[in-house]
């Protein structure tokens, strides 16, 4: 019987230093890797310093990527990923960069946010040391170093609490530094302060969370620690740094120039760069976790995609998309002091009520997590003031970094809690107007049955008991609620709120009130 032939998929990484392409195959428990070409392109340089790519570099882009699709068509690979990160997420003209990637190369590229490294990170840290070190059992701060960003998860048990990137990308760091103009020490001194400012936040979210361990992902500058601070090579790629170790690298590093730590270390001059640099993210976590480890794994996010890609491991369900997202909902109501149990309570009505009104309002099941997010999150702008708070929060969410969520998505949420109370949605709404038909329609169907679930905890009481939803003889909706007290608040704010849903499913709603047994 012949041999199964083995999966095999390739990744284009458009970095902000390089394009990378890697292609591998299923090798038992892990992948192989059959080719790994690896091209200079400065993108990064456009981005922070202009703001957008040049034709010059498009077309560069362009070059490199038609000879890595010439190089998968050698070895027969049909499953391919174009992903990017920072440098094109952060572009002005992204939109005109991806549509002539993909007119002129065939390529479709998928950027990143920082949801979605840190998914295929976590997902990778999962599968590759499941045996090793149980990540899903403690609270860990995941980070991803790049040239562009530095990207940071906050997780507890697995589950995600906040995502953020920080501008610490190792190109970063070196652009900082060369336009600086003291002497080395003041100028090591200034990157120091840099980073310090950018870490001052995560400091203040990380508050109240005790961390087990910090995990740091990196490839380019693992390999040369083990030779400076006179350590044994790495085992399986995955290697501890006490806080006492990172003092001590700080005190070999920061006393020489580049051409010095590249003679002394043996680093390649353009590691030697930025090493420096490295050395100080390094110590400012440690400084993070008193007296606790780094662990570092020498790994790259294209490795870790690739592995998902070819191997097909999930994390466990209780991890998913959906679940994550609550997660980080949750930890945002704590953060803005609202009110857990009357946001919990309307997202159990809002979820039951669109279960029933799906099809009457031709809902998909997925559009279920946008109204789900905006239920937890519409009192957040409670935050700021309890005036036009509606407002506030179509604020607040807009600017969040929801875990893989596109900016659009975030957009739609941050509308439908707007419309929770008070207007309706108006042309004159800047963010409302700015999305495109489809989901304007979608903003106002979720946020119809937001504005009546909502209205039946208008104490914040949590009354409702039990909610049935049926039809009466003229085919109008009838809501039978369970009470435990008094329901005249919620009736009235009822009344009011139904409005909106009436209007836009052409059916009249009625509240039927019983006590609960």
């Amino acid at each position: 019987m012949k041999d199964k032939e083995p999966i095999r998929a390739g990744i284009i990484d458009i970095g902000t230093h390089s394009i990378k392409l890697l292609i591998a195959e299923e090798a038992k428990e892990d992948i192989k890797i059959l080719e790994s070409l690896k091209n200079v392109a400065l993108l990064g340089k456009d981005t922070f310093y202009k703001g957008r790519f040049t034709q010059e570099t498009i077309n560069h882009t362009v070059a490199i990527l038609e000879k890595y699709r010439e190089k998968l068509k050698e070895y027969g690979i049909l499953d391919v990923r174009v992903i990017a990160t920072t440098a094109v997420r952060e572009a002005d003209n992204r939109d005109v960069f991806i549509d002539t990637i993909s007119r002129r190369t065939g390529f479709n590229i998928e950027v990143f946010t920082v949801g979605d490294v840190i998914y295929y990170i976590d997902a990778y840290l999962y599968h590759i040391l499941k045996d090793k070190y149980p990540i899903h059992t403690k609270n860990l701060l995941i980070a991803e170093l790049g040239a562009g960003s530095l990207d940071i998860s906050v997780m507890a048990q697995g589950y995600t609490l906040m995502n953020i990137g920080l501008p610490l990308g190792m190109l970063r760091l070196k652009q900082l530094l060369s336009k600086l103009d003291g002497s080395l020490q003041e100028n090591y001194e200034a990157v120091r302060e840099n980073i310090e400012g950018e870490f001052a936040y995560l400091k203040r979210e990380l508050f109240s969370i005790k961390l087990d361990d910090i995990i740091l992902i990196d490839e380019n500058y693992t390999t040369y620690l083990p030779g400076i601070l006179s350590k044994e090579t790495f085992q399986d790629k995955f290697f501890k740094l006490s806080q006492a170790e990172t003092e001590e690298l700080l005190g070999k590093i920061l006393d020489k120039n580049s051409e010095q730590i590249a003679d002394e270390y043996k680093i390649p001059p353009e590691s030697a760069d930025t090493f420096p640099g490295y050395a100080m993210i390094l110590n400012t976590f440690a400084d993070l976790n008193e007296n606790k480890n780094i662990y570092i794994l020498e790994a790259s996010l294209s490795e870790a995609v690739l592995t998902n890609m070819v191997m097909d491991f999930e994390v466990s369900q209780k991890y998913n998309k959906t679940n994550q997202l609550i997660s980080i909902a949750k930890w945002i109501c704590k953060k803005y002091n609202v009110d857990l149990s009357h946001v919990q309570h309307v997202a159990e009505l809002s979820e039951k009520l669109f279960d029933n009104f799906k099809e009457t309002l031709g809902l998909k099941k997925t559009e279920l997590l946008y109204l789900l997010l905006a239920t937890y999150l519409h009192p957040i702008g409670l935050f700021i003031y309890n005036r036009a708070h509606h407002k506030h929060t179509e604020y607040l969410i807009s600017n969040l970094n929801l875990f893989r969520l596109t900016d659009e998505e975030i957009k739609v949420i941050a509308c439908i809690a707007r419309y929770h109370r008070r207007g309706l949605p108006a042309d004159t709404h800047l963010l409302y107007r700015s999305l495109p038909k489809d989901k304007q329609i979608l903003i106002q169907k979720l946020s119809s049955i937001l504005r009546i679930s909502n209205s039946l905890d208008r104490s914040h009481k949590q009354k409702v008991k039990n909610l049935e939803v049926s039809l009466n003889r003229s085919q109008d909706i009838v809501l039978t609620v369970s009470v435990t007290s008094n329901f005249a608040l919620e009736k009235l704010e009822f009344i009011d709120k139904k409005e909106m849903f009436e209007e836009i499913s052409g059916k009249k709603v009625h509240l039927k009130i019983q006590q609960a047994g």
